[in-house]
């Protein structure tokens, strides 16, 4: 069965890079406290909640499910307001930040399906969740296989950034792990991506 994606126009690729045009769309995300994977699964299960129903409808019906979409998206929280725009500090808000390897406060979010707005999605009732428009972006986007560990996650990364440098591409904000796959999949068969947005 088919799983919605965001929509985006493939403006370049070379190997496992590219560089995506996304539309604009929704997620509905929540912080969390903890290393990768323990945020990964409560960051999940808050959402997922909502989606499953723990919300209330814009016609103020008790709740409402909302079609799964992909990826889950895991990013880590700056350290600092101040965050370096140069290659490769651009995984480190400022030196010695904890980058994707050692961040304990991260952003996970789920895209919301697209025949939804803000006025006809319905409302998480958790207030730890909630809902956030992201509009049209340029993104940096590296595509592997396998597990994601912390040090995999920032050798991905790390590379990456690399290839933005090399073209001139300014990091505009941290990177973001983006897994397509439910967690019974191979992990040959497993499509993760690191996304960075691209300054215009």
């Amino acid at each position: 069965m088919a799983i919605e994606e965001p929509k985006f126009e493939t403006v370049q690729r070379e190997a496992k890079f590219e560089v995506r045009q996304y539309a604009p769309f929704i997620v509905a995300e929540t912080w969390v406290e903890g290393d990768m994977d323990t945020a990964s699964n409560r960051g999940f299960k808050r959402i997922a909640d909502f989606i499953f129903g723990n919300n209330t409808t814009a016609q103020g019906a008790q709740s409402a499910k909302v079609a799964m979409t992909v990826p889950v998206t895991l990013e880590p929280q700056s350290t600092s307001t101040k965050v370096a725009m140069t290659a490769p500090v651009a995984l480190q808000p400022e030196p010695g930040g904890p980058g994707m390897t050692g961040a304990q406060r991260w952003r996970v979010h789920f895209v919301m399906p697209s025949q939804y707005t803000m006025a006809t999605l319905p409302v998480p009732n958790n207030s730890a969740v909630s809902l956030r428009e992201v509009p049209a972006k340029k993104v940096a986007v590296a595509t592997y296989s396998g597990f994601n560990t912390e040090s995999r996650v920032e050798e991905e990364a790390q590379a990456l950034v690399a290839w933005m440098q090399a073209r001139n591409f300014t990091p505009a904000g941290p990177p973001q792990l983006a897994r397509y796959n439910p967690p019974w999949t191979l992990p040959v068969w497993r499509r993760n991506e690191i996304h960075i947005e691209i300054n215009p």
